[in-house]
């Protein structure tokens, strides 16, 4: 949802930084998937510096794509490298939130994020199905930018378990519009 409204929104203020960094747009996937595992392991310890370093890789997250595209250097690796480690971004974060909660005698919290994940999986896995069946599938509430968005506000004000019910009911509501939206375009 967000990605389709402000996609490119920060290219443009970003472009003169972006013309003049000398890392690869895949160098910058990388470090800003570094900084989501050291985030994971932070956050079982402090919380507000967990959700400091997602906001850090979410910059580098975004900042990859500009790079990619202002200096002509999209290709579909990086695409790919980038889906790939946000796969993985999401399972340690979902991870380290659930270890967090567990460990502070929240199961419920636990168990959202571990429900939570599952919908993120299939938010990505249900995209790519449609693709494979030649169908483009951006739609849906709850989008990776969303996910973070509220991962970072759960980790700085510490309402971690009521943003988990909100991500895990909206989560599996995306699969199900997406479901519906890849019925409705290509039912045969």
């Amino acid at each position: 949802m967000i990605s389709a409204k402000l996609g490119h929104f920060y290219d443009k203020p970003l472009k003169k930084i972006a013309k003049h960094l000398p890392f690869s747009p895949n160098t910058i996937t990388i470090f800003g998937f570094l900084v989501t595992i050291l985030a994971a392991f932070v956050i079982p310890q402090n919380l507000k510096l967990g959700g400091l370093l997602i906001m850090l890789a979410g910059f580098f997250d975004m900042l990859d794509g500009i790079v990619a595209r202002v200096n002509g250097k999209a290709t579909k690796f990086g695409a790919f490298l980038d889906s790939v480690l946000d796969r993985y971004s999401d399972a340690f974060l979902f991870l380290s939130f659930s270890w967090y909660l567990a460990a502070n005698g929240n199961h419920t919290g636990s168990f959202l994020s571990l429900g939570t994940l599952v919908g993120a999986f299939l938010i990505s896995y249900s995209r790519a199905r449609a693709e494979g069946v030649g169908q483009e599938c951006h739609t849906g509430i709850m989008e990776r930018p969303e996910r973070i968005i509220l991962l970072i506000f759960g980790a700085l004000t510490g309402w971690i378990t009521p943003v988990f019910w909100i991500m895990l009911i909206l989560t599996h509501i995306t699969v199900i519009q997406r479901i519906y939206y890849v019925y409705k375009n290509i039912r045969n």
